[in-house]
């Protein structure tokens, strides 16, 4: 029997550190804990360590293809492909950030969207099957916090190739450079359509998924992971990372059979298309 590998994107700190150490104590396999900065990296490794677990550590960072195509090699020639991927490396700009509108907007898609598709392009080639991927999104990430009918029904298309999922969230770029965002629909927030673009992103994979020959049973799954106390909330989040790690690995390790589903912080599945949650 071939070991099993789990991976954790943007996992030195926060949610994704917490995510760690869970599958730490509970995955049967080796566990690898991804930073962009090695030293910090290292450090979080070493944290672990003293608690008494011991994963791996590889540089990954999501927004370097050179970076990403390093790792997929190391994790290809050392193990062979991988059974957990949980996409959890995200930004998001503070409400006093001084940057304008329309770069936060160009440098939240580019990270919470297209380096996850970028990771995700390289990475679940080399799932094995009964592989399993987690995208954490947020409780931005419900259909419904787009103001637009006509977006929130082009985004939510059962039909959407990811091709035109793309062009959808470069459109709202160009839209927020030129200072129409909001009257085109998207609303202020560039997190949100970062995070209903993971979301949407998560399902049309599954699709996809879902019709490749031979099927590998793969899994694909969004999650909201609660109101976490971390750096990204600036710590005014209510809920322990350990707390906010809780759903991402019931989707990575449960036996649940859920594809395709936006998963709560509760571990409860949300109707995506349906009205907005409850808000954390």
């Amino acid at each position: 029997m071939a070991e099993k590998i789990a991976v954790v994107t943007g996992s030195n700190k926060g949610i994704g550190y917490a995510i760690v150490k869970g599958l730490c104590e509970r995955f049967q396999g080796k566990v690898y804990l991804t930073a962009r900065d090695v030293t910090r990296g290292n450090e979080a490794v070493q944290k672990l360590n003293d608690l008494g677990f011991q994963p791996l550590f590889h540089q990954l960072d999501i927004n370097d293809q050179t970076s990403i195509d390093k790792f997929k090699e190391h994790i290809t020639k050392e193990h062979g492909g991988i059974d957990i991927l949980v996409n959890n490396a995200a930004i998001a700009f503070k409400q006093d950030a001084k940057e304008p509108f329309g770069q936060q907007a160009e440098e939240t898609i580019a990270v919470n969207y297209f380096s996850l598709l970028r990771v995700c392009n390289s990475l679940i080639p080399i799932l094995k099957q009964n592989g399993r991927v987690v995208n954490v999104s947020s409780s931005a990430g419900h259909l419904s916090r787009i103001p637009s009918e006509d977006l929130r029904q082009k985004l939510g298309d059962k039909s959407l190739p990811i091709d035109l999922l793309s062009a959808l969230m470069k459109k709202f770029v160009s839209d927020a450079k030129a200072g129409k965002h909001i009257e085109r629909g998207w609303g202020n927030s560039a997190y949100v359509v970062s995070k209903v673009g993971c979301s949407a992103l998560s399902f049309i994979q599954q699709r996809m998924l879902d019709n490749e020959k031979p099927c590998r049973n793969i899994s694909v799954n969004a999650v909201h992971p609660g109101y976490v106390d971390t750096d990204m909330t600036s710590h005014k989040g209510h809920l322990t990372i350990e707390e906010g790690a809780s759903a991402p690995l019931h989707l990575a390790l449960d036996d649940h059979g859920l594809k395709e589903k936006y998963v709560w912080h509760d571990k409860t599945v949300i109707d995506w298309y349906g009205e907005t949650p409850a808000i954390y």
